[in-house]
């Protein structure tokens, strides 16, 4: 296993040191998927502005958490899932939500749960959706922004989902209470 540091303010790479300053600022404290992010000024710049731009997308809160989480759960993140759910409380996204999406069960409203669809066939298929799975997010009521939109938060969690397995970040002591593990893969 390739031992990844996890960077303070003291030893971040000089590039890094004012987005550590930038993340410290807006969480409170530092991260530790940022503080490993930290070692690759590009990627944690990178992840700072899709952050960003995702959370200005065509998506309303409930919609942002379900592509999160929707996303976090099939990649088996050890550090996102728990760290989603505390951004849900946070949010005050309902924990209907967010307990339907960390277990993999139905989700309150037909919308919700055509975004996970979708979601989860992007992810699975590499972007190669069949036209009538894109039409059915149509008819759901979504638009060719959200579909775009969608690509936008994969791409974020990508980078964070990745770096978490790589480095196996330790989750942050904020987030340990929702500590989550897939019991069983689902189908």
């Amino acid at each position: 296993m390739t031992n990844f540091t996890t960077h303070t303010e003291e030893t971040a790479p000089e590039a890094s040191k004012p987005l550590v300053a930038k993340s410290i600022a807006a969480n409170g404290r530092l991260p530790g998927l940022h503080a490993v992010m930290a070692e690759s000024p590009s990627l944690l710049e990178g992840y700072q502005k899709l952050h960003e731009l995702f959370m200005n997308s065509s998506f309303d809160k409930d919609e942002l958490t379900v592509v999160w989480q929707t996303i976090n759960v099939e990649n088996e993140c050890h550090y996102c899932v728990p760290a989603h759910t505390g951004i849900a409380k946070m949010m005050k996204v309902d924990d209907e939500i967010t307990d339907a999406l960390r277990n993999e069960t139905p989700l309150p409203t037909a919308r919700l749960e055509a975004l996970r669809t979708f979601t989860l066939q992007l992810v699975r298929d590499r972007g190669y959706v069949a036209d009538e799975n894109v039409q059915a997010f149509l008819d759901a009521g979504f638009t060719k922004q959200n579909i775009l939109d969608v690509i936008l938060g994969y791409s974020q969690k990508i980078m964070s989902n990745y770096t978490n397995h790589l480095a196996q970040t330790p989750v942050d002591k904020v987030f340990e209470k929702f500590a989550w593990s897939r019991t069983e893969k689902a189908a």
